[in-house]
């Protein structure tokens, strides 16, 4: 942060955490007992996912991270989706809390909460493990208005061919010269953006 290092930690998991508007308790919980028990270390005749954080007594870097919470506009970001600043730094601060309970408090570090921050990672394997929790399954009843926006702008990108169902049902005349097989290709006027 600002040139200076604030932070670090050796062999263990950094978890880059994104605060969603919805997030509760509960899914703070769930989070943490799941970043503390994911297998994803080798025991000690080398077979891989076998060992936690824990199980290792290896150190976790937490660093917040509301980008994570980015929904595309087209290809403008929009974090209404993440939590406020005030209530997500509560939220952070009371999530490294439980961290440091339910662990050993001296093996969780913690970047600075708000901060421009330049984070090395050094990615073992590289094995990247996103975890949602279990209210981010949500029911497709109960999407956000922003979320409902989303979808049905990406569904409108796929646009059906021009032709009517009636010319495209209709038997080819072999004779006819405006006729297509077909064979040269569909050129679409259309592009992706």
């Amino acid at each position: 942060v600002g040139g200076e290092q604030i932070s670090s930690i050796g062999r263990g998991l950094c978890v880059l955490l994104g605060i969603s508007l919805e997030d509760t308790q509960r899914e703070l919980e769930h989070m943490v007992r799941k970043i503390l028990n994911l297998r994803v270390f080798e025991d000690e005749s080398g077979k891989h996912w076998s060992k936690s954080v824990m199980d290792k007594q290896y150190e976790v870097l937490c660093v917040s991270q509301f980008t994570l919470q980015c929904i595309l506009k087209g290809n403008k970001p929009d974090y209404h989706m993440a939590m406020p600043t005030e209530q997500a730094e509560s939220f952070y601060n009371n999530f490294l809390e439980q961290l440091r309970k339910a662990y050993k408090p001296e093996l969780i570090k913690d970047g600075k909460f708000g901060a421009y921050m330049q984070v090395h990672i050094q990615n073992d394997g590289p094995v990247t493990i996103e975890l949602e929790s279990p209210a981010a399954t949500v029911d497709p009843k109960q999407l956000t208005k922003l979320e409902k926006q989303q979808q049905r702008k990406e569904k409108t990108r796929t646009k059906v061919p021009s032709e009517s169902s009636r010319e495209r049902n209709a038997p080819r005349n072999k004779d006819d010269p405006s006729a297509s097989s077909g064979a040269e290709g569909d050129v679409s006027s259309e592009r992706e953006p």
